[in-house]
């Protein structure tokens, strides 16, 4: 396998893993994991060495795609957090009502 079709591989299931965690599908976005560390794998055992035009563009497609995911995953965890703050009372800043202040 060729870079450009392993960078290729590696953009698919970056799509693929983005489509998953916006559906909070836990096994596409298992597979898509599964595939995208697969094509990095494979790029890796090609070796290093002058990228040109074509495989830069494919290899900045990749890191953009990455980055959103990065995103969208901070972004689950941070909803995930609040919930489980909500859940034990501990919202931060939120109101949340004492009793001291309902006797006062």
């Amino acid at each position: 396998m060729a870079k450009r079709e392993a960078l290729i591989r590696v953009i698919d299931a970056l799509h693929a893993e983005i489509a998953a965690l916006k559906t909070n599908d836990v096994h596409a976005l298992e597979r898509a994991t599964a595939d995208k560390l697969a094509g990095i794998e494979a790029i890796a055992l090609l070796g290093t060495g002058p990228a040109g035009p074509d495989l830069r563009e494919l290899a900045d497609e990749a890191n953009r795609l990455n980055e959103t995911s990065r995103i969208y995953v901070n972004l689950m965890a941070a909803n995930v957090r609040r919930r489980l703050q909500v859940l034990t009372g501990e919202s931060g800043a939120g109101y949340r009502p004492t009793l001291a202040g309902a006797y006062a």
